[in-house]
């Protein structure tokens, strides 16, 4: 394996577990209960977390001030809105863990945070000309 890959490969296996670890260790009841409400600070702390522990990922393949600071700013936002979205859906159509709408919904979210990681991935690589 090229140096290159395993750099990139390095990067994803962050990415994965900065998210198991934001979404389901850290992921207080506060957060989950309120992450839903558009502005709460609940989302913006979780997103926020999650923004700030993608550092370790986006480190090992780039320190371009300006790349990290757009990635950063960028995992808050669409993290954000992704987590918003997918309670706004749960709630509006009263999806509970006993129908399998609320599982399809939770699988596009998780779908939706491992593409922009991809997204992620896919710039860097661009702009390191791996």
């Amino acid at each position: 394996m090229s140096s290159g890959i395993a750099l990139l490969f390095g990067s994803l296996v962050l990415f994965q577990v900065k998210h198991f670890i934001c979404d389901f260790v850290l992921q207080t009841a506060y957060i989950y209960r309120n992450k839903g409400i558009y502005g709460h600070p609940a989302g913006f702390i979780h997103a926020g977390l999650h923004a700030v522990t993608s550092l370790p990922a986006i480190l090992l393949l780039t320190r371009s001030g300006e790349l990290i600071a757009t990635l950063v700013l960028a995992e808050l936002v669409i993290h954000y809105h992704v987590d918003w979205l997918k309670l706004y859906i749960d709630h509006r159509f009263d999806f509970t863990i006993q129908k399998s709408a609320y599982w399809m919904v939770f699988g596009a979210d998780q779908l939706a945070h491992q593409l922009t990681y991809a997204a992620f991935l896919a710039v860097l690589v661009q702009k390191i000309a791996l």
